[in-house]
């Protein structure tokens, strides 16, 4: 009886040690608009995998140490980048990317918010976007790709650009509703999905359509990914049906992934 119990214990053992071998740290770097989905869908994936997820948070862009972009260029190691698809193509060009290995994953519509507490301003459509913009004390927008439409076109287009130039301000690194729910500032402009996330702010709503702008995310994997088949089992996983209410409920519009096709049953 002795011998088989400790025959049992040994083989748990080794189980034990061989299953910790395999499992893989799957190491990304992201941005913030995705970063919501990825830390809700972690779970499930690791669960199924039996790897780990790392995540390393940076803008898609900008002059900041944290942006991806420089990350990489200073030699941090990513098996994967999930971030604004113009910024990922820019890597793609610069050789920093597995080629083929892009995957879309979601659309990310730019939101408003105000601190919460605060009034609840009208924006349901261009006038009254307008509106609410020429009243505001202040306005925040982030250093990323939603910021830099606002900035450089929103504003023109509503024909405001003037009247913006000294009271909206770009936040580099951190998310623009963090500022907003501090007071420093009235309103915050930045993608859905990274205003959500943030307490101490009221969601008012998306831009209206006609002047609305999309920021499409999409992963790859790293030229110098050390877990390249994990690090494209994750873009599949994100990437699948499966994902599409995570990804909707963060405040994204995830890319239409096809349920597979049942093939018929072959008669004999």
């Amino acid at each position: 009886m002795q011998k088989i119990y400790r025959s049992l214990l040994a083989a748990l053992v080794i189980s034990s040690v061989s299953t910790g071998v395999s499992a893989k740290e799957v190491t990304v770097m992201i941005s913030g608009g995705f970063k919501a989905a990825l830390e809700k869908l972690a779970p499930q994936f690791e669960a199924k995998s039996g790897d780990n997820i790392i995540l390393v948070s940076g803008p898609s862009m900008g002059k900041t140490p944290q942006a991806i972009p420089a990350r990489l260029a200073r030699g941090e190691n990513a098996d994967v980048v999930i971030m604004v698809g113009d910024a990922l193509k820019n890597l793609e060009k610069d050789n920093w990317l597995q080629p083929g290995s892009r995957v879309e994953l979601a659309d990310s519509p730019i939101g408003m918010v105000v601190k919460q507490g605060d009034p609840k301003p009208n924006i349901k459509n261009e006038a009254d976007l307008r509106n609410t913009l020429l009243q505001a004390k202040s306005i925040a927008y982030s250093d990323s790709a939603s910021g830099r439409y606002v900035s450089s076109q929103l504003f023109n287009k509503l024909g405001i650009g003037d009247q913006m130039k000294e009271k909206a301000h770009m936040i580099e690194r951190i998310p623009v509703a963090s500022e907003v729910a501090k007071g420093k500032y009235a309103l915050g402009f930045q993608q859905v999905s990274e205003l959500l996330p943030v307490s101490g702010v009221t969601f008012i709503g998306e831009l209206p359509e006609d002047v609305q702008y999309i920021t499409r995310f999409a992963g790859a994997v790293t030229a110098k990914a050390e877990q390249r088949q994990e690090g494209k089992a994750l873009l599949d996983f994100l990437s699948s049906v499966e994902a599409q209410n995570t990804i909707r409920a963060t405040g994204m519009r995830p890319v239409k992934a096809e349920l597979p096709v049942k093939q018929p049953d072959t008669v004999q």
